[in-house]
């Protein structure tokens, strides 16, 4: 697998026309990648395949932040694959849909990074606070809203230019009209996200993955966790809580013992973790 790293500062130069997203992963490393995620290299670049590759990124890698609270260095975009298929782990939404945009557009798929702001108890976020992406398969001109990075969307691609209801196993999903040509998702009438619809680059997002890194109010910085959907419900380690949601019933268990913690991030996530993360000062969020 030959993802180069690359530091914040050098990746924050303007991208020439020519290559604006970098050149395409090869061959070994999307091997690796579908792999990863337990899937076939599918034949075409078919709505049908974008699904199951969907759904498979989700259900295999966990949304986690676990590095931020080790203070390790974190990359997006391409450079995040070695974390999360070279060293088997998950991680935040410009981690995931950053390198999952690398593996769509290697598999030829026509796939936008597209930027959103996240909604809090009714506040919306910082802009370009979530990524997310705009996917178009070659046997339809339908684009797709993709998003293998937020901890309570949709297990399948939703359809973007729909405005009707659409029910997902993790939920019913509607887009809206915002204002100034935006899109508003919500899950079950509750507001998600606010999507830009113009293109972006993941270099774009730089100074705000600085902020998220550094910031002592950047969520990552303050809550810790550990998250993933199962058939029936969803997994959590939330701090050194675990939480199973299975068909409507919720446990929580507080695990003190280190190894006992190890093992559930292996069981439950498939993540060896050697060094566990000192728990933050705040509560940790459920997701």
């Amino acid at each position: 697998m030959t993802v180069v790293h690359g530091s914040l500062e050098a990746r924050t130069a303007a991208p020439g026309p020519s290559d604006e997203h970098g050149p395409l992963l090869d061959d070994d490393t999307v091997a690796a990648y579908l792999g990863r995620i337990g899937a076939r290299r599918p034949e075409r670049a078919t709505a049908g395949a974008l699904r199951e590759l969907h759904e498979r990124h989700l259900m295999s890698i966990p949304f986690e932040n676990i590095d931020f609270h080790l203070r390790k260095p974190i990359y997006i975009g391409a450079d995040a694959i070695e974390k999360i298929v070279g060293r088997r782990r998950g991680g935040t939404c410009y981690e995931l849909n950053g390198a999952f945009f690398e593996l769509l557009r290697a598999l030829g798929y026509d796939a936008t990074v597209l930027a959103g702001r996240v909604a809090e108890d009714g506040e919306l976020g910082p802009v370009l606070g979530h990524m997310l992406l705009r996917v178009v398969a070659e046997d339809s001109p339908e684009p797709w809203l993709v998003d293998v990075g937020y901890g309570r969307g949709a297990r399948h691609p939703l359809r973007f230019d729909a405005r009707e209801p659409q029910d997902d196993p993790q939920g019913t999903f509607q887009l809206f009209e915002g204002p100034f040509g935006d899109l508003d998702l919500l899950r079950d009438g509750v507001h998600q996200y606010r999507i830009e619809t113009r293109p972006r680059t993941v270099a774009d997002f730089l100074h705000m993955w600085w902020w998220y890194l550094h910031s002592g109010e950047s969520p990552h910085i303050t809550h810790l966790y550990c998250t993933v959907p199962t058939a029936t419900g969803r997994v959590t380690i939330s701090g050194n809580t675990l939480i199973v949601r299975e068909t409507g019933r919720r446990t929580k268990q507080v695990i003190e013992d280190d190894d006992e913690l190890r093992a559930a991030y292996r069981t439950w996530f498939g993540l060896e973790i050697d060094e566990l993360p000192p728990l933050p000062e705040s509560r940790a969020a459920e997701a």
